[in-house]
């Protein structure tokens, strides 16, 4: 897999709990950068379209300054407004589930992750609750970096800040409820995708501009190091400037909002494998990044 030339990642030294925004490069070395403006990636993006100005000419190469030799990455937003996630989105995973195609005409279906909570970044345990079935799914992560609401498919990229790789870990026997209330309430969205540590996201933030398409990525997850999914974005039902879109339609989008959009063949459910404590659970996105993390008891 390619390593980004560089992304935007948040970081933090020994002894400091304030978190920093900078910039890593494939080699993974860490810069504070000047044009980020000493905040936070959040603060870097509500003011997206003067930092990606001044960022266009940025580069290590050039003999930039600043670099951290012992800082530590946390998440690369901490923490986003919303986290909209896509379901059924690769015509592979939908084939693998039992499920008919989904339409390529029709509307996404979005669900919530409670981004506070949920949002871990790479090198952070997820935590596995007692009992719970654990599943990965590797998805690419698109990071908005301007106020959207009813965008146009066309106009879409120009709300995109970057993109990132993502993990929309959930709890399959959590899925559906034996005590609804009511029929309409057997779908339990939260214990299914919303627990604490259900959204790792990472490395960083490869702003848009590095990626030539986002239809053309090839993906993959491994669990110790097995090969679990690997497919390309191309794979995608609803192809990312028409997820942007139609969120935007739905509600407000704001800088640092992030969209999930889908995962691909390969999770464990159809075969009855899943994650457990001691686990390790790699993600590669070609020319974003590689997100790691650990599964640790709840």
């Amino acid at each position: 897999m390619r390593t980004p030339e560089w992304a935007l990642v948040q970081y933090r030294l020994p002894g400091d709990t304030r978190t920093r925004a900078g910039a890593r490069t494939g080699d993974g070395t860490v810069y504070a950068v000047d044009e980020l403006g000493g905040g936070t990636l959040l603060d870097a993006l509500a003011h997206w379209d003067e930092v990606a100005a001044a960022l266009a000419g940025w580069s290590p190469a050039a003999g930039a300054p600043g670099m951290v030799a012992d800082g530590r990455l946390a998440a690369p937003l901490t923490y986003p407004g919303k986290v909209l996630c896509s379901g059924a989105n690769y015509y592979s995973h939908a084939a693998e589930m039992g499920v008919a195609a989904p339409d390529p005409e029709g509307e996404p279906f979005f669900f919530l992750k409670p981004p506070a909570t949920t949002v871990i970044g790479t090198g952070e345990p997820i935590p596995c609750p007692a009992t719970a079935l654990l599943d990965w799914e590797a998805e690419l992560g698109v990071v908005i970096g301007r106020r959207a609401k009813d965008v146009l498919r066309e106009n879409a990229s120009d709300f995109i800040a970057g993109y990132l790789v993502a993990n929309d870990v959930s709890a399959r026997d959590r899925t559906a409820r034996a005590d609804a209330v009511s029929p309409h309430f057997v779908y339990d969205w939260l214990a299914h995708k919303g627990q604490d540590g259900f959204c790792p996201l990472g490395p960083g933030i490869v702003p848009a501009w590095q990626v030539e398409d986002p239809q053309q990525l090839q993906l993959r997850l491994s669990v110790n190091g097995v090969v679990r999914q690997d497919c390309s974005t191309a794979d995608m039902v609803i192809t990312v400037d028409r997820l942007v879109a139609a969120a935007s339609r739905l509600c407000t989008l704001l800088p640092g909002d992030v969209i999930l959009t889908g995962t691909p063949a390969g999770v464990g459910v159809p075969r009855g494998e899943f994650l457990h404590p001691g686990d390790v659970v790699r993600i590669e996105i070609d020319g974003v990044g590689m997100l790691e993390n650990p599964v640790v008891a709840a």
